[in-house]
């Protein structure tokens, strides 16, 4: 395992050694230095993190959590696998939710105001330094979006489905660096939404919502 000479920086994070593994481990998870499927040995680990072996196996509990990496007894830690099956789904997941919030909430009052979380995410992606921020940003707006119905029990479901999309959706990022795709074309269609919401019209909302949500716009191979 090549990681401990690439972890990510721990520059600038919270001092709890569990934050720090946390972090660490989750960045390299998205930035593609561990791969999907990849073991994680505690020792490796706990020797690049400078940690003992306590505040690594909560922070790899919270990432058992977060979908990143599935824990089996016996057997250890690997990063999380996600066929193209189970990514189509979590997408459809995903639209089924943002469809029934905007059923609800739009026509908004109040507009500009109501659209403050989300035009703050879409600014976000839009001057994202780096993949990782962008697709944090990239959460956020889908987060606000759906909060617009002012439901909590929508946001909690949604919250699980927006964490298992981490992983798939710093790959799709990569995969689009590779095919020289430019960010700007994701960015355009989570600004098609703003604008449809902008206009206070539902319909137009979620024609919006289901021209950015096409899985054409998604490099998942072949369904497994």
């Amino acid at each position: 395992m090549a990681m401990p000479h690439h972890l990510a920086s721990a520059d600038a994070l919270p001092a709890s050694l569990v934050d720090v593994a946390h972090a660490r481990v989750r960045n390299s998870i998205l930035g593609g230095t561990l791969s999907p499927g990849e073991k994680l040995v505690e020792e490796q680990l706990c020797g690049a993190l400078g940690i003992s072996r306590a505040p690594l196996r909560e922070a790899l509990r919270l990432l058992a959590q977060q979908g990143l990496v599935v824990q089996t007894p016996r057997k250890g830690t690997r990063v999380a696998e996600w066929s193209p099956t189970d990514i189509r789904q979590l997408f459809e997941l995903r639209h089924v939710l943002e469809r029934h919030a905007i059923e609800i909430a739009v026509p908004l009052d109040d507009v500009d105001g109501r659209l403050e979380t989300v035009d703050a995410a879409l600014e976000e992606m839009r001057h994202a330094p780096d993949d990782l921020s962008r697709d944090d940003a990239h959460r956020r707006f889908h987060a606000a979006v759906v909060g617009l119905a002012g439901n909590r029990q929508l946001d909690l479901a949604l919250e699980p489905i927006l964490l298992k999309l981490q992983l798939p959706m710093a790959v799709n990022l990569r995969s689009e660096a590779r095919k020289h795709r430019r960010p700007a074309d994701g960015i355009r269609r989570h600004e098609a939404i703003v604008a449809a919401l902008r206009t206070n019209d539902r319909a137009a909302v979620l024609a919006a919502l289901r021209d950015h949500g096409h899985l054409d716009h998604l490099d998942l191979g072949d369904p497994a």
